[in-house]
């Protein structure tokens, strides 16, 4: 009877372990619904991974003859300056030669989207778009607030300003 006992007692512990096993082992389904749902983050976080970097390749192809850009608007304001005072001199040979060059160095950098910010006398200034360099008595009310005189030429590339027009406005 003993020996009947210790069986009984043998099986009592298997059956006891068979039903641990079976609580503390998560059945195939939820096996394979955890698998799938770290597939499924996995494979969201790599799209957007994609997704940003495509952006910044963008954005840095866009962007990355700025620098490039803005060294050469000083040899554009030169290019203006030239020719305004080859135009004074009334040299038509000289002025449409420095004409050409700045054309097609302007027309290069339209093409690589640089672009001059249109701007005039007499148009309202606006802090967003324009730099107030000084402020001086307005000639007539009509020029309160309004530029009166520009100094510098702005520039935009792409959508960006890369250079503030720089302004003279009526007080």
């Amino acid at each position: 009877m003993a020996a009947k006992k210790d069986n009984n007692k043998i099986s009592a512990e298997k059956k006891s372990n068979l039903k641990k096993e079976k609580v503390s082992k998560p059945n195939f389904d939820e096996l394979i619904k955890a698998e799938k749902d770290k597939y499924l983050r996995l494979f969201a976080e790599f799209e957007n991974y994609k997704r940003r970097t495509a952006k910044e390749r963008i954005e840095l192809f866009s962007t990355a003859s700025e620098e490039v850009m803005v060294s050469l608007l000083p040899v554009l304001d030169d290019f203006d300056r030239a020719s305004s005072e080859i135009e004074k001199i009334k040299d038509n040979e000289i002025f449409n030669g420095i004409l050409l060059i700045k054309n097609k160095l302007f027309d290069s950098l339209n093409s690589k989207g640089l672009s001059e910010i249109e701007i005039k006398k007499g148009d309202d200034f606006n802090a967003d778009i324009h730099e107030a360099i000084t402020q001086i008595p307005a000639p007539n009310k009509k020029m309160k607030g309004k530029i009166i005189d520009i100094i510098e030429k702005g520039y935009k590339l792409g959508e960006k300003i890369i250079r503030y027009p720089k302004v003279v406005i009526g007080n």
